[in-house]
């Protein structure tokens, strides 16, 4: 009878062919794929240092998921390419305090995104118009003022970053 229990509890926490796959594994990129190159993104929106901001994120996110990928800026040598451009930034008022002053921002940037197999020359993924969200709000007080705007388009990196990473490693 114990050994029928003991059984039983080891196939239950073993949850074996019932579709379940550990996250981030890779999967969906061909096996031969060892290297990815993340150029710095071209910047079309002509917003100060966005690109980088993106670029920077991007790389992070594939070395953080830990599917032993090597990571680089550098073309030359690379399994694939990831490339992008920051096709629109746009920053508007969304909130009004008392006396009519914006006091709530929100910034929307859309990004292009190619992911091209240098072996075979063939596009893995490519999404001409990626929209992003984010807001940020401006304090009331002009002695603790604080640009909200850099921390804002950083996460929206970020969110930007892990979506992309996702697709790619896990859902194409």
């Amino acid at each position: 009878m114990l050994k029928h229990i003991m059984a039983a509890l080891v196939l239950a926490l073993f949850p074996a062919g019932c579709g379940y796959h550990r996250v981030a594994t890779g999967s969906s990129l061909p096996p031969y794929i060892k290297s990815i190159a993340v150029p710095t993104f071209r910047n079309s929106s002509l917003n100060y240092r966005v690109e980088e901001r993106f670029t920077l994120a991007v790389m992070d996110e594939l070395l953080r998921r830990g599917r032993r990928l090597n990571v680089t800026s550098n073309q030359e040598g690379a399994d694939a390419v990831l490339t992008g451009d920051i096709r629109r930034f746009r920053s508007q008022g969304t909130i009004l305090d008392s006396q009519g002053r914006t006091r709530v921002w929100q910034v929307s940037i859309t990004v292009a995104v190619t992911l091209r197999d240098m072996k075979t020359r063939k596009i893995l993924y490519e999404n001409p118009g990626i929209a992003f969200t984010g807001d940020y709000e401006l304090s009331d007080d002009p002695k603790s003022f604080f640009n909200e705007r850099n921390p804002a388009v950083d996460r929206i990196a970020k969110d930007f970053a892990q979506s992309i990473v996702t697709t790619i490693m896990d859902g194409m």
